[in-house]
This record gives C-alpha cells, structure tokens and sequence, in this order.
C-alpha cells in the first residue's frame, strides 16, 4: 500500500474513533431519554418507548413553557447586548488610536486570568447593595462585557478593510453611522460566531443563576434539571429527557448558523 493512503487510511480511523467516542454521550442521552429509570439503571442501550411518557411526567413536575421562557429571555438578551457592547469596544480598540489604548487593552486582557470563583462574593454584594437578587437582570449583568468577546472582535477587526472607513469619512459619513451601517454589515460572519459562542454559554449558565435566583418562577431549565438530579430517587427517565429538551435550542442555532461559524472563526471578512 502506498505510503500516503496508508497515512490517510490511518487517519481516518484515528478521526472515526474519536468521533465515536464524542457521539457516544449524545446517543446514551437520546436513549435514555426513551426509557425507564429502571431500564438505564441496568444499562439498556436500545431505544425504548417510554418518551412520550417521560415527557409527561416531566412536564407534570415542572412548568417547561415557564423555565424555557425564563431561559430563553436571558439567553437572548444578554447575547445580543453582549455583542453590541464587545463588538464596540472591539472595534473601538482597533479603529481610534491613542497613547494608553493598549495599555488599558492589556490590562483588560489581564482580567480573563482572575477565576469567577474569586468575582462570585463581591458580584453578590454588588447586586445585593443595587437590590437587584432573584432577578434575570442580575443573571444578565455580569456577563454582557465579556473580554474574550472583546479579544475577539478586535482580532477579527484587523482584517477589516480599513479604506472603508476613511471613504465613508471622506464622504462626511459620521463614527456612529460608520459602525451601524458599514462595519456590521461587513463583519457578520464574525457576528455570527460570537453569537453562537456568547448563546451556548449563556443558555447553559449554571453557577451564578444558582447563586443568584431563587425563585422558582425565576428559574432556568439547567437549575432546574439539577434540582431533579438531586432527589433523594432521581427519575433518570425524566431528567435524560428534560436533558435533551435543553439541548435542542443551542444545536438549532449551531446548525443554523454553522457555515457563519465557520467563516467568523477562520477569519472571513466580506
């Protein structure tokens, strides 16, 4: 066998193991979610037909139109008032120059190195002081500056064709106008990246809505997901299928926009 097709073949099987073995939790999720708790707790790996019967007894103990309304709204405002804010700062960073803009870049990139761990108590008594605890606003709040969105924008930035902006400047175009109507239109893959990138984690927050909310009315579906997990008799039946439901929106978005996805992190600009 020639040595290039043998490097190939090899390859192939290396990648096909690997695929297997990412796919497989999704496929036990899926499963499991057709099946009793008693028929996952002995390691049944066909599907059931128990579905629709898990999802009636979930949504017998939960309120899903609530939690996913709840999840949703959070999920969506904080993206989009997130990309609107790193993306100017983004393209303010690299577009205006100035004698301390990398100085204050730098050492907002530094602040990526400190843990949440350490943020939790005092973002606490910060939303604590403003009276803002067990509300969505304080579950968005923390998370609609992000520095690695900021990172993000600016990188993609320096591929933006720059004579743009000095012909709309020629042309008496204003800095506001600029960005709504020239750099947003251009920059839309990378748009599209980071929307998909800032959705997915904010759809699947978990530590600070738990330290934040406590409401029940208020809650998302991953707090909820966990508080059935930690039942004294946990039904895995209900919790794989609620796990799925979960899943559905972020793989929506992601294979909606996945062409997008992959020409905002390759570094597209048109």
């Amino acid at each position: 066998m020639d040595k290039n097709k043998l490097n190939r073949a090899l390859m192939y099987l290396f990648l096909s193991v690997f695929s297997l073995i990412s796919l497989f939790p999704f496929y036990w999720m899926v499963v499991s979610s057709t099946n009793t708790a008693t028929d996952i707790n002995k390691g049944k790996f066909s599907f059931g037909d128990q579905l629709f019967a898990n999802i009636s007894r979930l949504s017998e103990q939960v309120d899903l139109g609530l939690i996913f309304w709840n999840t949703s709204k959070i999920a969506i405002i904080s993206t989009l008032v997130t990309l609107l804010i790193s993306s100017m700062a983004g393209y303010g960073f690299e577009v205006y120059k100035s004698k301390v803009r990398d100085r204050v870049y730098g050492a907002l990139l530094l602040t990526m190195m400190i843990p949440f761990a350490a943020l939790m108590i005092p973002l606490f008594t910060l939303m604590a002081k403003a009276q803002l605890l067990d509300t969505h606003a304080a579950v968005m709040l923390p998370t609609i500056a992000s520095v690695f969105i900021v990172f993000y924008f600016r990188q993609c930035t320096k591929a933006f064709p720059h004579e743009l902006i000095d012909a709309a400047r020629v042309d008496g175009v204003k800095d506001w106008k600029i960005y709504l109507f020239v750099y947003i239109p251009v920059m839309k893959t990378t748009y599209a990246a980071a929307f998909i990138i800032v959705f997915m984690t904010s759809w699947n927050a978990f530590l600070w809505p738990l330290i934040v909310l406590q409401s029940a009315e208020l809650k998302t579906i991953n707090l909820v997901l966990s508080s059935l997990s930690s039942a004294y008799f946990p039904d895995f039946g209900i919790i794989m299928v609620g796990t799925v439901i979960a899943t559905l929106p972020t793989l929506a978005v992601f294979f909606a926009m996945q062409k997008q996805f992959v020409a905002g992190m390759t570094g597209s600009v048109k």
